[in-house]
């Protein structure tokens, strides 16, 4: 317990995209539960690919007699014929340990590591600071986090020790910050509805072998207009002058009913209601919010503290809203970083995070 509000646990996000689309119970995009057609959008070896992974708990302990240095850890794999300790052969594996000398001013120290095999392909690895209450990053169950409020934009920055060690290969897309929320096109929030709820994701990707989808030649998978600092707004089709380099990717909740053509549909399979996605890519256009702006920076050999502005970031994003309908007050209940390898076998990420901080100005907390 804590005053005004209490906090909670340092959350982990571990996730498969292996989808077996004939067990799907969740709505598509807003409509009526049904089973979704199979797919091969989707890794699926057959019956059983959606298994959760072994889970081995190292609990949190003295590693040394004085008492002066505390770890712990767990690890696992989604390969369970072969559930061994090490990320050997071809079989899955992940692992979190954290540590932290006591006495001084060191901070947890949290060790990733994610490998991907020929039967889990697309897995996901995530260091969260979640709101204490209220729905967690967008799904429709409360969570359990650090935070003591939700983050308002744009008033709010965050701060952490980042040391990449392996990249994941060129399907690793690399979350430098990742935010998640959830609201209604039409402004409201969400209520637990997963006809009308939509969570809204904004992500850095550093990963420099990283290939961007929105291009001039595909502006569908670009956000309609990109702001800039003194208000200016740059539609997509402006080839001289929209920043097209700065975006990965871009897709619209399938519910939105007005969405500007031409779009693609986010993929209604990864949340139980819709998704809004916005990926973007290292650019001189952020430099103002203290983010990364040319491909490599932060990357492998090049451990950095960042302190980013993603308050005033999440704030000039463009996010699908019903026209005519009142601006939505952006709140965001998760902050997170790590990684996403996407469709790619055996490949391993590895990095740590330290010094882990969300500043919010004047808070009085």
């Amino acid at each position: 317990m804590d005053k005004p509000n209490p906090w909670q646990f340092w959350m982990i996000m571990l996730k498969s995209g292996n989808m077996d689309t004939l067990a799907a119970i969740c709505p598509e995009n807003g409509k009526k539960a049904k089973p979704f057609p199979q797919t091969g959008r989707f890794p699926c070896f057959g019956k059983g690919c959606m298994n959760m992974p072994s889970m081995h708990h190292e609990q949190t302990r003295f590693v040394d007699k004085q008492g002066h240095h505390m770890s712990g850890s767990f690890y696992g794999t989604w390969d369970l014929d072969n559930d061994r300790k090490d990320p050997v052969g071809n079989n899955s594996y992940y692992k979190v340990k954290w540590e932290k000398k006591i006495g001084g001013n060191e901070s947890w120290v949290f060790h990733h590591l994610l490998k991907t095999s020929s039967k889990y392909p697309w897995l996901m690895l995530y260091l969260r600071a979640d709101a204490s209450r209220g729905f967690s990053g967008g799904y429709h169950y409360d969570t359990r986090g650090m935070m003591k409020m939700t983050l308002k934009s744009p008033d709010f920055k965050v701060r952490f020790k980042l040391e990449i060690l392996k990249g994941g290969g060129s399907g690793s897309q690399f979350y430098l910050m990742d935010m998640g929320s959830c609201w209604k096109n039409d402004g409201r929030y969400c209520d637990g509805d997963v006809t009308t709820d939509v969570t809204r994701y904004s992500e850095m990707i550093i990963n420099p072998e990283s290939t961007p989808v929105c291009n001039p030649n595909r502006i569908g998978a670009c956000p309609p207009y990109h702001a800039f600092p003194n208000g200016t707004k740059i539609h997509r089709t402006e080839t001289e002058k929209f920043p097209y380099e700065a975006y990965h990717y871009y897709c619209v909740p399938g519910n939105a009913r007005f969405a500007e053509k031409p779009y693609d549909v986010c993929d209604p399979y990864s949340n139980p209601q819709p998704q809004e996605i916005m990926q973007i890519l290292p650019h001189p256009v952020w430099e103002q919010f203290g983010y990364p702006t040319k491909k490599g920076q932060g990357w492998i050999g090049d451990p950095r503290t960042w302190e980013l502005d993603v308050g005033k970031l999440s704030q000039s994003l463009h996010f699908y809203q019903d026209p005519g309908t009142k601006p939505v007050e952006r709140h965001w209940s998760s902050i997170d970083l790590g990684t996403e390898i996407y469709m790619s076998q055996n490949q391993i990420a590895e990095w740590t995070v330290t010094d882990f901080d969300i500043v919010i100005p004047n808070a009085g907390i």
